[in-house]
């Protein structure tokens, strides 16, 4: 479990700005789909599992999984291309971005994913793949 505390001085926050903060630990739920933009940039995106586990009203546990879209950039993207594996257990910090459009049919759509600023692997280093 990952406990972050956040000490904040309010005098030196500009609350306009506000904080757009996310923290997660699941699982990489497909393989990243990779894409290069150009030459230069290089975007992954892949899904990842949360799962929170509580007891019902009548005392059952039920596991509650939450599916996240998180998307890297660049270098980022490079790593996750050649490391990152279906599931494979990740800490993901960085910032929810939401977009708005029209599909082909005229209907408004929306997404929202994680836009990765940093990671860690948790999966061990060793594990075997479909190659070997």
């Amino acid at each position: 479990m990952v406990i972050e505390v956040l000490f904040l001085n309010l005098k030196t926050i500009n609350m306009k700005k506000g904080i757009n903060k996310v923290t997660l630990v699941g699982h990489v739920g497909d393989e990243p789909k990779v894409n290069n933009i150009n030459d230069t940039t290089k975007v992954a995106r892949f899904p990842l599992a949360t799962n929170e586990i509580f007891v019902d009203k009548n005392g059952v546990e039920v596991q509650k999984t939450e599916w996240h879209t998180v998307v890297a950039w660049n270098k980022r993207a490079g790593v996750i291309e050649n490391h990152v594996r279906k599931g494979d257990a990740l800490y993901v910090e960085g910032k929810i971005q939401t977009s708005n459009w029209e599909d082909k049919d005229g209907n408004k759509r929306k997404s929202i994913e994680i836009l990765c600023d940093d990671f860690l692997f948790l999966s061990p280093k060793n594990r075997k793949t479909e190659e070997e």
